[in-house]
């Protein structure tokens, strides 16, 4: 199936997906289609992400506090 994308922004974010995937084969050797993860396994995950996310907010909230 080939989908025409016209919204530049959408094509954009999905070309990051698509090179992350492609970063996350390469440095796991696999996809995010497995079954050695059970759902605690990916709430865990999920978790991570949430709190390097927050962290990573806070760092650019620093940022632009110190730039005033």
């Amino acid at each position: 199936m080939k989908i025409k994308i016209e919204d530049p922004i959408v094509m954009s974010v999905m070309t990051k997906f698509y090179e992350r995937s492609e970063t996350g084969i390469t440095k796991y050797g696999t996809t995010l289609d497995r079954d050695d993860y059970d759902l605690i396994d990916w709430l865990t995950e999920a978790q991570q992400e949430a709190m390097d996310l927050a962290l990573y907010c806070e760092a650019a909230i620093n940022c632009i506090k110190n730039k005033k």
